[in-house]
């Protein structure tokens, strides 16, 4: 986020800088405005140019290529407006370098001038700050990379030695993987209720012979 910030925050001084440049003396005391984008492609000549036809119209086109890229955080796009700065910046060199049979810098202001040099510096601000983005991150790439495995923590214990798995690191049975409670276990450790020869028994003879009949008590016999 900050390096998308601070890439977008250069790209468009470079931006600015480029937009400036055409109102500014580019070569002997000419501002970059009256040279005509076809001169660019024709040749140097003296008529004077609209402003939106002049070789302000493409630096105009790349100051919206860095705003759309700083909205998109797109690299390709802001290095792409550096590149169509600095083309038209080194053609309109080569361009007028053939008119005036050559380029010099002279004090008196009769050679390169500073609109050039805003030009120029514009285009490789652009560039830096294309640079200085991290871009757009893909949902599908980050969502991809959050499912992936950070690795087993733990390893699976051996099947010849006592199982501790999940590994809370204390020996005994292995986790209960049904989704159903485990039965109860009768606390109670006596004979077996049930044991042949115990009247309780079914298949003792005796089981269903009660003295004590609750139906039929024993009656006394009648007193004499």
């Amino acid at each position: 986020m900050i390096r998308n910030l601070l890439g977008s925050l250069v790209a468009l001084a470079g931006a600015a800088s480029a937009v400036l440049s055409p109102f500014r003396p580019w070569y002997d005391g000419r501002l970059g405005r009256d040279y005509r984008v076809r001169d660019l492609f024709e040749g140097i000549t003296l008529t004077e140019s609209g402003v939106l036809v002049s070789i302000l119209l493409p630096f105009l086109a790349a100051a919206a290529l860095v705003v759309l890229g700083a909205v998109l955080r797109s690299r390709l796009v802001t290095a792409f407006a550096g590149v169509v700065v600095l083309g038209f910046t080194v053609l309109w060199m080569v361009r007028q370098g053939q008119a005036a049979g050559s380029l010099a810098v002279s004090g008196d202001g009769s050679g390169l001038r500073v609109g050039v040099v805003n030009a120029l510096a514009g285009g490789v601000l652009m560039l830096i700050g294309a640079a200085l983005m991290r871009g757009r991150r893909s949902r599908g790439a980050g969502r991809g990379r959050r499912r992936e495995p950070s690795g087993e923590p733990f390893a699976v214990p051996p099947a010849d030695q006592v199982d501790t798995w999940p590994p809370t690191r204390e020996p005994g049975m292995s986790v209960q993987t049904s989704p159903w409670p485990e039965p109860e276990v009768d606390p109670y450790t006596g004979p077996d209720p049930r044991a042949p020869g115990d009247p309780g028994d079914p298949g003792d003879p005796a089981a269903g012979e009660d003295p004590r009949d609750p139906v039929h008590p024993p009656h006394r016999p009648p007193p004499t």
